[in-house]
């Protein structure tokens, strides 16, 4: 199974969101991660959605919410076609210096930033495309992870 990336322009009607939404549920259609935001119209959203599922899914999904009526336009993006990006929170323990210094190492690797180093936990931050956080979430796996927060999927055509 793969992960999609659509976007979707649509009116700013009150329960928009929660057609489409609603439309993915109904279908059994499992959503990994959905953001929205405001575009320079005020009367336009965007609608950046991640789904998982193979060619024939997309297809279906794509129909099922170019039928809507809010809906203006839908559009798969690829992440090496677009400007795609996701924000990642990652907090580690590392009592000890030698773990906390393989940490950074490894953030600086991947380019993330360490947002705070407090006693014995650390916050990593890292904004970047969608497989490079996954990578980056499978090696500080190795670490003792607390918790983890990601933000979504940002995506705009070049």
């Amino acid at each position: 199974m793969d992960k999609y990336i659509l976007s979707v322009i649509v009116q700013n009607n009150a329960g928009v969101l929660a057609r489409i939404s609603s439309l993915f549920g109904r279908r059994g259609y499992n959503i990994d991660s959905l953001t929205v935001s405001a575009t320079t119209n005020p009367r336009i959203s965007r609608i950046t959605i991640v789904v998982t599922g193979d060619d024939t899914i997309l297809e279906q999904i794509i129909k099922q919410v170019s039928k809507l009526e809010e809906a203006i336009s839908v559009a798969h993006l690829h992440e090496d076609d677009a400007h795609c990006r996701e924000l990642v929170f990652v907090k580690i323990c590392e009592p000890d210096g030698d773990t906390r210094e393989s940490a950074r190492e490894v953030a600086e690797v991947y380019g993330a930033h360490v947002v705070q180093a407090k006693d014995d936990t650390m916050l990593l931050e890292l904004t970047e495309v969608p497989s490079r956080i996954d990578a980056f979430l499978s090696v500080i796996a190795n670490f003792h992870v607390v918790e983890t927060c990601r933000s979504g999927v940002t995506a705009m055509n070049y």
